[in-house]
């Protein structure tokens, strides 16, 4: 799987660069995302906006992925989700457990803003 990460001040950025993605590659993105998770900077935005067609198994991956990363107090958001996999989604009763946006600038301010909360809510100061 081709995937291009670019990491920003408080979270990191996953791009996957392939049209399609396979069982295999959602396998292999969900690694990613768990390394990424002890990281320097363990709050992620998933952007799939070049992402055409995938496979159901991408939808159970991110979900996993998002509680896990909130049970670690990050955030976690997907953005440009294929619009083919909504349904899919929706069938799950995932739709409203995940942070989804249509694009990046909009995940960047969700993340963020769950940053602020964190820091309000453990007394730090800015």
């Amino acid at each position: 799987m081709n995937v291009k990460t670019d990491t920003k001040e408080k979270f990191t950025v996953v791009k996957p660069t392939d049209a399609d993605i396979t069982a295999g590659m959602s396998a292999e993105l969900k690694k990613i995302l768990t390394e990424l998770l002890n990281s320097e900077q363990p709050n992620v935005v998933v952007n799939l906006e070049l992402v055409s067609s995938a496979v159901e198994e991408l939808v159970d991956v991110l979900a996993e992925m998002h509680e896990i990363y909130y049970q670690d107090d990050h955030s976690f958001v997907v953005c440009g989700f294929p619009k083919m996999l909504l349904e899919v989604l929706a069938e799950k009763g995932l739709d409203d457990i995940l942070n989804l946006t249509p694009t990046e600038s909009e995940a960047w301010d969700i993340v963020q803003m769950e940053e602020i909360e964190r820091e309000l809510l453990n007394g730090e100061d800015f």
